[in-house]
């Protein structure tokens, strides 16, 4: 990994030691004429109108030298600070780059990062994993969807995008295009596109090192013809290589939560059933390690219907696991006796103390009659279910009872209600209140005022119910997902 800071202090270093030994200077005036060293030392201006970087770059050594002003020393000291002052701005765009979670804010941040360092107002990403494992995606700065669009009608050859994300030899060290309108060469689709984007110039650097291999590319445009100088190419190279092992662990991490997510959704039921006298919702979301929360529900006969949320203890693979056993040791308690909640979770305590007697998990289980609106339901450790009407919101008064697994022998009273029509229960886990990062007391507050906000349109829908609920509890960025807790929903509606 480059070490930014590192290399600042090497300069700052350098700077000192510069100015405590003047006569160096005094030896290279002695050697090399002063026209000869301004030669030497005289960068390449970009020709760029109208940029505004956000994070703008040194400009120490952006004037030419035409002489050796100052005192003795100057000249080194003037160029150490422009070394300092660049290094120190890499610096600060690594660490933005470093302070970022997701894959999409580190793409936003890179090609933001790129424009100010080469100079350019408008660019687009293409990440393209050369061995086509990770995600594939397009993103734009200053540019719109269809802007984006313009440029996949253009042959990927005729662009040095297209060349970098090709992997041609030459394009190791960026493809510029100082002025594309006056090639006269250039592509008649990319002309086209070009003139009707309103560039005239381009930069295109891969995303490449040697641990990740190639995942993309970058391209930045101007509005007039320019070229970043070599120093902008040097410190542009530089933030790529480290943006590139960034994105790399990156994709790893979203490859792994997919991975996470799609066992944990596996592990819950595919589809639910469909039962006269009662719909059914359900929403789910995985932290990104993979928690315990579970939910189901399963046809009992006579046409009744079972109801189960729970959450097991931890989180991980372990976690999982257990809770792919518990949700299946209660179906088949469900099926034998589900018209005692008590004895399906009595047992249930009873497996998970014998086969597991490390692990904790609550759990609520209801035993639905549809035609007679008649709900019977158990919890251990559970949060109490919430009822929401026409008439009425509020939360069924459950008896306090232990977690599974807490006690050496569990049992609690059940509680039967009767949902008028139209009414729906409301099941959900602990993850909902959690996620809030609210108190307990307030987080219940919470969520019974956005369910009491439920449009009275969508209350025949508990589909549009859950979502509600989910968007109201968890707005800005709280159903990210790379938060540690789980969230279950399940919506029961009665006709």
């Amino acid at each position: 990994m480059l070490d930014i800071g590192l290399l600042v202090r090497v300069h700052v270093d350098a700077l000192i030691v510069a100015q405590n030994h003047m006569g160096v200077c005094d030896a290279i005036r002695r050697i090399t004429p002063v026209g000869k060293l301004a030669a030497m030392s005289a960068p390449h201006l970009p020709k760029v109108a109208g940029i505004d970087p956000e994070v703008p770059v040194s400009t120490h050594t952006s004037a030419p030298l035409t002489e050796v002003p100052g005192p003795p020393g100057a000249f080194i000291q003037d160029r150490l600070a422009g070394w300092v002052s660049d290094l120190t701005t890499l610096h600060e765009l690594t660490e933005r780059l470093a302070g970022t979670s997701t894959l999409d804010t580190a793409l936003d941040e890179l090609l933001h990062a790129g424009a100010a360092l080469v100079g350019a107002r408008r660019g687009l990403l293409v990440l393209e994993p050369a061995n086509g494992q990770g995600p594939s995606t397009t993103l734009g700065l200053g540019l719109t969807h269809a802007e984006l669009g313009y440029f996949e009608t253009v042959p990927r050859a005729a662009t040095g995008l297209g060349r970098v994300l090709d992997g041609l030899p030459d394009t190791a060290d960026g493809v510029a295009g100082p002025d594309l309108l006056g090639e006269p060469d250039l592509d008649p689709r990319h002309r086209e596109v070009a003139t009707r984007l309103g560039y005239a110039a381009s930069y295109a650097l891969p995303l490449a090192s040697e641990a990740a291999g190639r995942l993309g590319a970058a391209l930045w445009l101007y509005d007039e013809p320019a070229e970043p100088a070599q120093k902008q190419r040097h410190l542009a190279g530089l933030y790529a290589r480290y943006a590139t092992e960034h994105l790399a662990r990156l994709i790893e991490l979203e490859r792994a939560r997919a991975d996470v997510a799609a066992v944990a959704e596996e592990l819950l039921p595919s589809r639910l059933p469909r039962i006269p006298g009662v719909r059914l919702a359900a929403r789910h979301r995985t932290g990104p390690q993979g928690g315990g929360d579970w939910y189901d529900a399963l046809p009992l006969p006579d046409r009744t219907l079972g109801l189960a949320v729970g959450s097991v203890g931890g989180s991980g693979p372990s976690a999982m696991a257990a809770m792919g056993r518990l949700r299946a040791s209660l179906r088949a308690y469900a099926v034998m006796e589900g018209e005692d909640p008590v004895a399906v979770l009595s047992d249930l305590e009873l497996l998970l103390r014998l086969t597991e007697p490390a692990r904790t998990a609550t759990a609520l289980f209801a035993y639905c009659e549809p035609a007679a609106r008649k709900v019977v339901l158990a919890g251990a450790g559970h949060t109490p279910p919430l009822i929401l009407g026409e008439r009425r919101c509020e939360y069924v008064e459950t008896t306090l009872s232990a977690p599974l697994g807490m006690l050496a022998c569990w049992e609690a009273p059940s509680v039967e209600f009767s949902p008028a029509p139209g009414e729906t229960v409301l099941l959900y886990t602990d993850g909902l209140l959690r996620r809030t990062g609210d108190a307990m007391d307030r987080a219940f507050a919470r969520l019974h005022s956005a369910a009491a906000s439920v449009p009275k349109a969508d209350r025949h829908d508990p589909a549009a119910v859950t979502d509600h609920v989910l968007r109201t509890m968890l707005p800005d960025g709280l159903d990210r997902s790379d938060s540690t807790e789980d969230v279950v929903i399940l919506a029961a509606h009665f006709d």
